[in-house]
């Protein structure tokens, strides 16, 4: 076997081969939330929490573990809505300012709890952490993140993914194939403009599989994409080795499936870790806890919401009367669940090599947000379990995805199953009583889009008014785009800011349809279509004709509405 390593890769044993590999991956998305005109929205705030308690985070964790040299390999996706926020100067600018409001108000915190044990140092340890923070973003990183993630990349530590253009959820878009292919294509522009390459793989948004997405991602080059178990395991024929091989589609593109046992054990509040009774708990924060005037000028919009700044514990799970945290002992326990789930894996492995011709794989994906966001000690586990893969065991490796298929290059053909991992596996999150209603407007939305993509090309307008209906054109798309993310039908389905969701498609589809409206009648408004570049600025480069039917494979080209809804299951080419 040959001894050649790919960065990152640890050696073990004077060059042997781990019995085989955890493959990380982090899904790090947000829906486009930037309001021009309206510093306080507050879910703006959502992009603010994320940069402090994750992506900063596990940015400098990375860049560590790499400058001490200790070998790793890890996968993130950035969707492009995230990647365009991560750039936008507007966006940075408010999160520079709402730092230097947290670092003022910690401040405080620090001279009001100055007589307290146990407040004192928690006081003083946000102090630190946003004074860190703002450093890191400001000096360290130049308020741009992407630039080192990117090298991260291209010095083998980190593979990125890429990802849908708006997060759309692609099985329920597959009746117009021509949006399922514009939600990929905008997705993979995006990726190659913010990291100079093409993608190695796809995250498929919610893993949503389905025939569409995948006959035109392999297109696209793209070599591998990510399934819950379930629709790995439901394909035809069965796969041979479970979850823990990648399978082919018949398409060529290749297919890791989920995990269920590391997902659980990291993912579930109730059976896994971030439920620990040491852990920070995310609930309780100073903005619902302290006097309303002392908050007021850290608040937006005149009502309490979290601050960031969280003093309990855990304590008993369902018990409101909560202990306040200690940061050392939450350190201590996430280097024991880093050493818990370092040993299941080895175990795991060790049972699983003996039953398989090449090494495993374990897929181990979780939403980004989870490694400090919603699990304070989550990026602190994640270091502890890259150092303890490094050097305290030779039994696996961390590897992407990419890596393990430039290895081992020979796999089972599979169909696999339409599935996600929403709950029950299926659609029913982005599809049930609550959201089907939205639909309608997307499917119509849809048609009138490919209808004007088909259309012949100008002729002969005035050159200025050709430039304007392009650019309204152009627009909807991106209007089109911004609602058929699977954010907002989440959102519906769980209750969280119903108003907002509502609000928020509801404005898109209406933009929409004004945009073609004003094309169809010839009178195209300049300043309507300027304002709306403005305020929805992401794709500057996008082309409304990416909808036109006949750029689709020639099997998913209906002629018809009756023959998009009788045209599947869609035939794909066999592998070679």
């Amino acid at each position: 076997m040959s001894d050649e390593r790919l960065p990152g890769l640890p050696v073990h044993l004077k060059g042997s081969e781990p019995q085989g590999y955890i493959a990380l991956v982090l899904h790090a998305h947000l829906p486009f939330i930037r309001h021009r005109d309206n510093e306080q929205q507050l879910e703006e705030e959502w992009l603010y929490e994320a940069l402090t308690e994750t992506y900063i985070p596990l940015l400098n964790m990375m860049l560590r573990l790499r400058d001490e040299g200790v070998p790793f390999q890890l996968s993130l996706s950035i969707t492009p809505t995230l990647a365009h926020m991560l750039d936008d100067e507007l966006l940075i600018s408010r999160y520079v300012h709402r730092l230097e409001l947290l670092m003022e108000l910690a401040e405080k915190e620090v001279e009001r709890t100055r007589w307290h044990p146990r407040l004192a140092p928690l006081a003083q340890m946000y102090r630190d952490l946003f004074r860190h923070t703002y450093t890191s973003f400001v000096y360290r990183f130049g308020r741009r993140l992407l630039p080192h993630f990117r090298s991260l990349q291209e010095s083998g530590h980190l593979e990125i993914l890429a990802s849908a253009a708006t997060h759309g959820y692609l099985p329920l878009m597959d009746l117009y194939p021509e949006a399922v292919r514009a939600q990929i294509e905008v997705g993979l522009e995006s990726y190659r403009r913010a990291f100079g390459r093409p993608p190695v793989s796809f995250w498929l948004p919610e893993c949503g599989y389905t025939p569409v997405a995948d006959r035109l991602l392999a297109k696209t080059g793209v070599r591998a994409t990510f399934l819950d178990s379930h629709g790995l395991l439901f394909g035809k024929p069965r796969p041979r080795y479970a979850v823990y091989a990648p399978i082919y589609s018949p398409t060529g593109l290749a297919c890791f499936g989920r995990d269920w046992e590391s997902s659980q054990q990291v993912w579930s509040a109730d059976e896994g870790y971030p439920g620990d009774p040491a852990y920070r708990e995310f609930y309780r924060d100073i903005g619902w806890d302290l006097d309303f005037e002392y908050l007021r000028p850290y608040l937006k919009g005149n009502f309490r919401h979290a601050l960031g700044i969280k003093y309990h514990r855990v304590t008993a799970r369902g018990n409101a009367d909560k202990d306040l945290y200690d940061p050392q002992a939450a350190r201590e326990r996430a280097a024991v669940h880093a050493g818990n789930f370092l040993f299941n894996r080895e175990r795991q492995i060790e049972f699983l090599r003996t039953r398989m011709e090449q090494p495993p794989v374990v897929l181990a994906p979780y939403d980004a947000e989870l490694f400090g966001h919603w699990w304070w000690e989550g990026p602190i586990f994640l270091e502890y379990f890259l150092r303890r893969a490094a050097y305290d065991q030779v039994t696996i490796a961390t590897i992407t995805p990419g890596t393990y298929l430039g290895r081992y290059k020979r796999h089972q053909v599979v169909s696999p199953s339409v599935s996600s991992w929403g709950y029950k596996g299926y659609h029913e999150v982005w599809l049930e009583g609550s959201n089907d209603w939205i639909y309608r407007h997307l499917y119509q939305a849809a048609e009138r889009m490919i209808e004007w993509a088909m259309r012949l090309e100008p002729d002969g307008a005035a050159g200025d008014q050709e430039s304007w209906r392009r650019r309204a054109l152009n627009q909807a798309a991106r209007e089109l785009l911004l609602a058929q993310s699977s954010d907002w039908a989440f959102i519906l389905k769980t209750g969280t800011v119903v108003e907002y969701a509502r609000l928020r498609f509801a404005q898109h589809v209406q933009r929409f349809n004004r945009l073609i409206d004003m094309v169809e009648a010839g009178q195209v408004d300049p300043e309507f279509v300027a304002d709306l570049e403005s305020q929805d600025n992401l794709f500057p480069w996008l082309d409304y004709r990416l909808y036109r039917t006949d750029a689709l494979p020639r099997e998913l080209q209906f002629r018809s509405f009756a023959e998009r809804c009788t045209g599947g299951p869609y035939p794909v080419a066999a592998a070679t």
